[in-house]
């Protein structure tokens, strides 16, 4: 791959230099200010040499490589930590916080040990880093991802100084005298982090003690746009180098990782937004996907607000003096520190009217018995180790996790009525599917209205729109439904190159009709209407998109043969990840999960569920590219080799082409026949009679009301409308009829959204406060309506197009926004 990484590019550069040094640990101790807008305080991390730089690179030469000390190379125990390890960043979010106080805010240059300059020059190419790294003459450079970020001060920690390290020294060889006390350090680090799994309470336990630990010397650093650049004057190799690094520092008000806003009640939060740039400008980090850490965090706020966060615990808050509580919380499961999420606000905890409500619905589901003979169980898991729950007899007995539901005050009785209820139901129809929850609970949060997508799954949290809300159950369930659904495919598996996004968003799609439709426990001829009406819904969304988008941003896999390279360093790019419109594309939802679709249908639902759990059970924690999943699933299926189905005529047919998959092109016709979508065509002939007697006998009173329409799925609604969508011209008294008789304002998202788009195709200005409440209260959505009201080129539409977006930008992520912007100016 190209070595130089270009900033200004739509290409999304992950500078860490992840095959020299990889942080294992991070403890982040902040302090949260609303008032500034400012998240400030320290971060530690906690190192490892890297080892993958050690092997030959596919062009056959030999990387760069850096001197280990006898006690690195021989370890023959420790597993291999770069491409065997958990999750991906696709959905979710940011990395973490450590204990220790506020250190002086040192801005001076004159030693050269810490700069605030933010320069270009900051940024080597990764050649320039090869180069200081594998001859002697420069010092090594550890290379972070950091952006948007002010960098006050870095320091090595003296971890010799907690109490009771000295058992983490007992076994030291230490033979270079000059050097014995970096050289004790850094063993202590190492014997720290590899610790066994079962050892991970006494690890958390020194992890943070050792964060509290004095500093031992100030470390050189440089910032750039992309990068947190740090040396230690003198050290040439990443062995040498310290292995456990404090970093003081602060986030900016508009730093692309963090939202700040307020709630739904008007109350000031702050959210990590899972933007394209991930979580560097929330702390310093190493972004590539096989960077898997674990870290821990304490975060301080005025009393009142409640700290949600990535951890396997329900942190509970300390009171540490008056008005300001500390919240805790840690993971144990190593994930890219794009998983890292956080959430800040005046939220409330929705509970459930009755104990014993919830007790009922915790049992409704159980694991179908042939399913519960897991003999894989009984392998030992492929990841790194840590405490791991699918060998947990326990977690995998646990059909429902722990859950609690947040929200803003004011939508807490919507949440009690539509969310509550459908939390233990859809994690039991995971469960049902695909057997051991990976994450130990999870929390729900309903998010400010700002924020860009419909949902966001990270480690035990997941974010949801206020537009699933409304409507009934469908919308919210299968929302749900797809962000559980990413708990094992997105966060438990991830994608090694994030440019595999299908990985993730395909298998979140596929499953959540699974999901759905064992929650809503329907017949199998139910399922079978309702996934079919599904899959003509998407392939209509697959073929508007693919007509009105960039083919290179159709391409699932627009790396293809060099997809899951890396350069020298460890660093790479994610194609086209800075591209704000890619952000609203579903392409890799749609044709991942017809490529999914489409294997189920050849191998057979039953046989083909059984090969995903199986796959699990190999892959979870571990980072995966498509032919990971692709080779185990033909192998499992031997016969499908005679039929000409291989791994390289799936990558020709679906990933690596744009447009419509040759295999799609003749199913929609299929799909006509199924009868929930026959029932939609007969009322869409009602509506289109009804329009031509109300145009016909406009100065008399018509009979349409005498026309009896039949009660409609919102699925079935969505396509009606999509339907009527191709009418060149509907009179605005059938409009007025259509809202009235299916309370057109009373439906979920997805349905008023088509409204919306009719409102403004026919010019129904009666419809005009729906356009504006949309855009203003379904912000996930929205964007598309904002083009359609310029295309027509009237007047009023303009005007309402730009007077919400006036009053909506302030609080607009930085890619909706802009994307708005280039449609309205």
């Amino acid at each position: 791959m190209d070595t130089e990484l270009d900033p200004m590019t739509d290409d999304l550069p992950l500078m860490a230099n992840t095959n020299y040094m990889l942080v294992k640990h991070y403890v982040l101790d902040l302090d949260v200010d609303f008032k500034t807008k400012v998240i400030e305080g320290s971060i530690v991390l906690f190192l490892e040499t890297g080892s993958q730089y050690r092997k030959t690179s596919s062009t056959g030469k030999e990387c760069c490589q850096s001197h280990f000390d006898e006690s690195h190379k021989k370890r023959g125990s420790e597993p291999c930590h770069i491409a065997m390890t958990s999750v991906s960043p696709c959905s979710s979010k940011y990395n973490d916080f450590a204990v220790g106080g506020k250190g002086e805010e040192d801005t001076s240059d004159e030693n050269g040990s810490h700069s605030n300059s933010e320069q270009a020059s900051g940024i080597s190419t990764l050649k320039d880093c090869c180069d200081r790294e594998s001859h002697g003459n420069k010092d090594f450079l550890l290379v972070l991802d950091c952006c948007d970020l002010s960098v006050l001060k870095v320091e090595e920690v003296d971890v010799t100084a907690v109490s009771g390290i000295e058992k983490f020294t007992r076994s030291a060889k230490l033979t270079d005298v000059s050097k014995e006390l970096e050289n004790l350090r850094n063993q202590i680090v190492h014997k720290l982090i590899t610790l066994p799994a079962d050892c991970w309470k006494e690890q958390l336990y020194y992890f943070t003690h050792c964060s509290q630990a004095p500093g031992c010397g100030g470390l050189l650093f440089t910032t750039g746009p992309w990068s947190l650049e740090i040396r230690k004057s003198g050290i040439q190799t990443p062995a040498d180098f310290p292995h456990a690094i404090r970093i003081w520092y602060k986030t900016k008000p508009g730093g692309r990782s963090v939202t700040w806003t307020t709630d739904q009640s008007g109350r000031p939060c702050v959210y990590t937004m899972g933007s394209p740039i991930n979580n560097r400008a929330l702390f310093p980090c190493q972004e590539p996907p096989i960077a898997l850490s674990t870290w821990q965090a304490s975060v301080r706020t005025a009393t009142g607000f409640v700290v949600l966060m990535s951890g396997e615990n329900s942190a509970e808050p300390v009171q540490l003096r008056e008005g300001i509580l500390s919240w805790y919380y840690y993971v144990s499961m190593p994930m890219p520190a794009s998983t890292f999420t956080i959430a800040v606000g005046c939220w409330q905890e929705v509970k459930p009217q009755s104990f014993a409500a919830a007790i009922q619905t915790n049992t409704e589901f159980s694991l179908p018995s042939s399913q519960t003979d897991f003999r894989w169980h009984e392998e030992v898991c492929g990841h790194v180790e840590y405490p791991c729950r699918f060998q947990n007899p326990a977690a995998r007995l646990q059909a429902v996790i722990p859950y609690r539901v947040f929200s803003p005050c004011c939508l807490m009785e919507c949440c009690e009525e539509c969310l509550l209820p459908l939390v233990p139901q859809c994690l039991s129809a995971a469960y049902a599917t695909l057997g051991t929850h990976p994450f130990s609970r999870l929390d729900v949060l309903i998010v400010p209205s700002n924020f860009s997508s419909l949902g966001m799954a990270s480690p035990h949290i997941i974010f949801l729109s206020q537009s699933v809300l409304p409507g009934g159950s469908h919308l919210c369930g299968t929302r749900l439904c797809h962000e559980i659904a990413h708990a094992w495919f997105g966060l438990a598996i991830g994608a090694r190159d994030w440019t595999e996004e299908w990985i993730s968003e395909g298998f979140a799609t596929f499953l959540e009709d699974i999901f759905w439709a064992r929650a809503q426990q329907l017949s199998h001829d139910e399922v079978k209407g309702q996934q079919e009406l599904k899959a003509l819904l998407r392939w209509r969304r697959l073929r508007d998109e693919v007509q009105n988008s960039e083919e290179e941003l159709q391409v699932l896999r627009p790396k293809k043969e060099s997809t899951g390279e890396l350069s020298e360093s460890g660093a790479s790019v994610v194609k086209y990840g800075l591209k704000a419109e890619k952000i609203f594309m579903q392409v890799h939802y749609l044709k991942g999960y017809f490529l999914l679709r489409s294997l189920a249908r050849i191998i057979g639902e039953a046989s083909y569920l059984a090969s995903l759990r199986k796959f699990v059970h190999k892959f979870h924690g571990q980072l995966i590219l498509s032919q990971d999943f692709l080779s185990m699933l033909l192998e499992d299926i031997p016969k499908q080799k005679k039929s000409g189905l291989t791994v390289e005529s799936i990558f020709q047919n679906w990933l690596d082409t744009s447009g419509i998959p040759k295999p799609l092109l003749e199913e929609d016709e299929a799909w006509k026949d199924c009868p929930l979508v026959r029932q939609v065509s007969g009322e869409v002939t009602k509506w289109i009679q009804t329009n031509q007697r109300i145009r016909k006998s406009s100065k008399k009173k018509t009979k349409q009301d005498e026309v009896v329409f039949q009660k409609l799925l919102p699925d079935q609604l969505v396509l009606l409308l999509e339907s009527l969508l191709e009418e060149k011209t509907l009179c605005p008294s059938m409009l007025q009829c259509l809202e009235r008789t299916y309370q057109l304002q009373k439906q979920d998202a997805e349905v008023r959204h088509r409204w919306c788009e009719l409102v403004i195709k026919h010019k129904y200005v009666p419809g005009y406060g729906d356009v504006e409440r949309f855009l203003r209260e379904d912000q996930a959505m929205g964007v598309y309506l904002y083009g359609e009201l310029m295309v027509n080129e009237d007047a009023k539409q303009q005007e309402l197009a730009r007077k919400c977006f006036a009053s909506a930008q302030e609080h607009m992520d930085l890619s909706s926004a802009k994307v708005v912007a280039e449609m309205l100016f």
